[in-house]
């Protein structure tokens, strides 16, 4: 008959638990890198124009057809402030930005390369930012997706966020001519 040690047994148990338990961040000889965000702000040249944070969004993207935004990304820490990330002279940059389009007619979306803080003095590390540009394709709405990669695996993936492209050409009627879509020039009298 098989006999159990139950004080083995309990020990091998909790030492288990601990070791299971025990999560990365913990170990302070574990590699740096992993972003632990909680949202993201975009902004167009220094100007929020769209967050997700905790579930909650504000702010809308709204473009035209043939139109591009260049966008920068701001990742969230858990008090809505923006997660600075500086990268140690010599280490290569291993995060990307991942895009999943609904419907790829109407926007497409493509990563930035990395953009430097161009402040001309060499402090041993550099300050990065990830950015990307959003481009109208044709009329209509959609979403895209975004995911922070790292090492093969996504940090961060955002939820939808909806887009909007208007037509790049107005409506043209007998009454009002917009953009040059008239065939005769009206002329406005008193």
């Amino acid at each position: 008959m098989l006999s159990i040690n139950v004080k083995k047994l309990i020990s091998f148990i909790i030492v288990g638990l601990v070791v299971i338990s025990c999560d990365d961040d913990s170990n302070p000889a574990a590699p740096e890198g992993h972003i632990d965000a909680e949202g993201f702000a975009l902004e167009i040249d220094g100007t929020e124009v769209y967050r997700q944070f905790e579930g909650a969004i504000t702010g809308d993207l709204t473009l035209a057809v043939n139109e591009t935004l260049e966008l920068s990304i701001h990742f969230l820490d858990h008090d809505g402030n923006e997660i600075e990330h500086a990268e140690e002279e010599g280490e290569e940059e291993e995060e990307e930005l991942n895009f999943t389009i609904e419907d790829s007619s109407i926007i497409s979306v493509e990563a930035e390369d990395h953009e430097e803080d161009g402040d001309g003095h060499d402090h041993g590390e550099e300050h990065h930012e990830l950015g990307f540009e959003l481009t109208g394709l044709s009329a209509g709405a959609t979403t895209f997706s975004l995911s922070l990669m790292h090492d093969g695996h996504a940090d961060f993936t955002s939820l939808p966020i909806s887009v909007t492209v208007n037509s790049a050409m107005a409506s043209c009627s007998k009454q009002l001519c917009i953009k040059g879509c008239c065939s005769v020039p009206i002329y406005a009298s008193k």
